[in-house]
C-alpha cells in the first residue's frame, strides 16, 4: 500500500471539524444508551449483535457512494485491519469500564488520545509540533491527572482502562492519516465493524471455553456474563446502536482523512462537554470544582494546539 506523504494529504479544516464534532455528539448519545443498556446484555454479545446489524447498513452506504466494488478487498488490507484492531481494543477497554465510572471520567481518560495524536504526528508522520504544541501536551496531561486524581479515595483503577485505550485510539488515527488515505471511508468502517464482530464472538467463545467462577461472573455480569435471550426492546436498542455506530465510524474516519490529525484532535474535546451534560441529566453526577478545573485545563490544551495550527 502506498504511503501518502504530507504534501499530498488534503486539509479541509472546516469540514473536518464539522465531522468530528458531529461524530462526537453522536458518540456521547451512544455512550448514554450503552451505560443504561450494559446491565441487560454482556459486552461480547452487544458487540457481536450490533456489528451484525451495522454491516448491511454499511454496505448500503457503500452502494450509495459507489464504493462497493472491491469493498471487502479494501477492508481486509493489512494496514486497515491493524487500524481496526487498534480502534476495537479502545472500544473494548472503554465500554468494559462504562458501568463502573462516570462518562466524564471515562471521557477524560479516553481523550488523552488527542495528546498522543499530537505527539505521534510529530514523530511518526512528520507534521511539525512547535513549543506551543508541546506546552499544550503538558497542560493536557496535567488536566487529566487533576480529573482522575490518582492516589486519592476518588480514584478508580477502572479509570485507567480508557487511558490505555487512548493509546490504541491515537495509533488508529495516525494509521488512518498515513496508511489508509486512499482507502474509501466505507471500507474503513466495514473493516472496523467486522473486527468488532470478531472481537465480540471471540470474547464470548473464550468465556464459554474458560468460564470464570460464579462469584466473579456475578460481580461483573457485563464483562463475564453468558449470552442471554434478546427481546423486542433489546433488538430496538441494538438497532439504534448499529445506526449510531455507522454514523460515528464514517464521521471519525472522514475527519481524520481530510484534515491534519492534531487539528481534528483538538475538537475531540467537545465530547467532554457533551458527557458532563449527560452525567448531570441522566446519572445525577454533577462535576466537582476539581473535575471542572481538570476539564478546563484539557480544553485549554486543545485551544493551544488550535492556535498553533
Amino acid at each position: 500500500m502506498r504511503i501518502v506523504h504530507e504534501q499530498e494529504r488534503p486539509n479541509n479544516v472546516a469540514l473536518g471539524v464539522a465531522l468530528i464534532v458531529g461524530a462526537l455528539f453522536i458518540t456521547s448519545v451512544q455512550d448514554v444508551i450503552f451505560k443504561f443498556f450494559s446491565s441487560a446484555l454482556p459486552l461480547g454479545q452487544i458487540f457481536a449483535l450490533r456489528a451484525l446489524l451495522a454491516l448491511p447498513l454499511l454496505y448500503a452506504v457503500s452502494v450509495l457512494q459507489k464504493t462497493d466494488k472491491g469493498l471487502l478487498n479494501d477492508a481486509f488490507r493489512p494496514w486497515v485491519l491493524l487500524r481496526s484492531l487498534c480502534m476495537t481494543l479502545m472500544f473494548l477497554l472503554f465500554y468494559g469500564a462504562i458501568p463502573f465510572v462516570s462518562l466524564s471520567v471515562l471521557g477524560a481518560g479516553t481523550y488523552t488520545a488527542p495528546i498522543f495524536v499530537t505527539v505521534l504526528s510529530a514523530y511518526a508522520i512528520g507534521e511539525s509540533v512547535d513549543r506551543r504544541g508541546w506546552c499544550a501536551v503538558v497542560l493536557g496531561f496535567v488536566g487529566v491527572l487533576v480529573l482522575l486524581r490518582p492516589g486519592t479515595d476518588v480514584f478508580s483503577f477502572w479509570a485507567l482502562a480508557p487511558v490505555v485505550g487512548a493509546v490504541f485510539y491515537a495509533i488508529g488515527h495516525i494509521l488512518t492519516r498515513t496508511k489508509c488515505q486512499t482507502v474509501p471511508i466505507a471500507a474503513l468502517a466495514v473493516s472496523l465493524t467486522i473486527t468488532m464482530l470478531v472481537a465480540g464472538l471471540s470474547v464470548s467463545a473464550a468465556l464459554l471455553l474458560w468460564p470464570p467462577d460464579e462469584a466473579t461472573a456475578h460481580a461483573y455480569p457485563n464483562l463475564l456474563g453468558n449470552w442471554v435471550p434478546v427481546g423486542q426492546n433489546e433488538w430496538v436498542v441494538l438497532g439504534v446502536l448499529a445506526v449510531l455506530t455507522v454514523l460515528i465510524g464514517l464521521g471519525i474516519a472522514g475527519a481524520y482523512k481530510i484534515a491534519i490529525p492534531s487539528t481534528v484532535a483538538t475538537f475531540e474535546y467537545s465530547y467532554l462537554v457533551f458527557v458532563v451534560v449527560w452525567d448531570s441529566l441522566f446519572f445525577d453526577s454533577v462535576p466537582t470544582m476539581v473535575t471542572l478545573m481538570g476539564m478546563l485545563m484539557i480544553i485549554g490544551s486543545g485551544y493551544m494546539i488550535l492556535k498553533r495550527e
